[in-house]
């Protein structure tokens, strides 16, 4: 069955490229609703932004999505995992300016709220996106990719020049809990260098060592080091699990993502979508229910995130 928050909840916090805080209420919603950002700073345009694949903009830093009135929301990608995580289909985000505070840099924060308040299940029959045939997509020696699959999984690889980083790959099922327990609380990363030239360019302005993992070469700046020896490439899986929560329903599919980001995977989605034949909607059976995403989260799964 498709989904809601059981009750209203509240988040605040920074955003980590405008540096403006901003204040979001997640509010129960009604079946087919899917997730809709609300923003509740702007007047006498329309502040309804639905967070689909065809409202993103693409940009390499984070996932921003904008309405045919020009009204955007930025960084919405941690919000998007965790509620694909917690297997949360319907909601409407009320948030108070232009971006999702960043919050501690993972999706931690919003998962505890979640799975704390619980997850309402509403009397609709939910369907999936069945990927049918290979559909990839490739930018130099990135790549970005769905397979066939009878449950969803994901693959990852990272290779960064800071020893810091490296060479990374994680492979995952993403059903039952893995999402909350593996990765909502891997943090967003980046190089001193990148740091400073973001900032130089007006960007990066709400961010601190305390919500984000930092690194130059060898060094781990970010004061406790991290959370996971491999939270790089974690953290890379769960932004690839809110951009694809932009689809509108959850793919069954095996994705891979080499050296991928949140604009390949937008193109990805804009792949699968371009031709009928890749996909179709399938609905969901109890036996496939079980491997969704968010399926079987309880408070137990908190105790690696709290």
């Amino acid at each position: 069955m498709q989904t809601t928050v059981h009750t209203t909840l509240h988040f605040s916090g920074m955003g980590l490229h405008s540096g403006k805080p901003a204040r979001i209420i997640l509010r129960p919603a009604a079946a087919d609703t899917g997730i809709l950002f609300v923003r509740t700073d702007v007047v006498g345009v329309d502040p309804v932004v639905p967070a689909r694949w065809d409202h993103v903009i693409v940009s390499p830093l984070n996932t921003r999505i904008e309405n045919a009135s020009g009204v955007s929301v930025s960084t919405i990608e941690h919000l998007m995992a965790a509620l694909a995580g917690c297997g949360i289909h319907n909601v409407v985000v009320e948030i108070s300016g232009p971006e999702v505070p960043i919050m501690d840099g993972s999706a931690a924060q919003f998962v505890r709220g979640l799975v704390r308040a619980g997850v309402k299940r509403l009397n609709t029959s939910l369907a999936v996106i069945e990927v049918l045939r290979a559909v990839e997509y490739r930018h130099g020696d990135a790549l970005a990719r769905f397979d066939p699959s009878p449950a969803p999984i994901m693959d990852y690889t990272i290779d960064f020049a800071d020893k810091a980083i490296g060479h990374q790959r994680k492979v995952m099922p993403l059903a039952n809990g893995f999402f909350v327990r593996e990765l909502c609380d891997s943090r967003t990363f980046c190089r001193q260098d990148d740091v400073d030239a973001m900032r130089a360019q007006g960007l990066a302005l709400g961010g601190t060592m305390e919500n984000a993992v930092v690194v130059d070469g060898d060094r781990v700046l970010s004061p406790g080091g991290l959370r996971h020896a491999d939270e790089a490439v974690r953290h890379k899986m769960l932004d690839a699990l809110g951009d694809m929560a932009t689809a509108g329903a959850p793919i069954l599919a095996r994705y891979t993502g080499v050296k991928s980001g949140h604009a390949m995977t937008n193109h990805l989605l804009r792949a699968l979508f371009a031709d009928d034949k890749n996909w179709r909607m399938r609905r969901v059976d109890s036996s496939l229910a079980a491997q969704l995403p968010g399926v079987g989260v309880v408070m137990a799964d908190l105790a690696a995130v709290a």
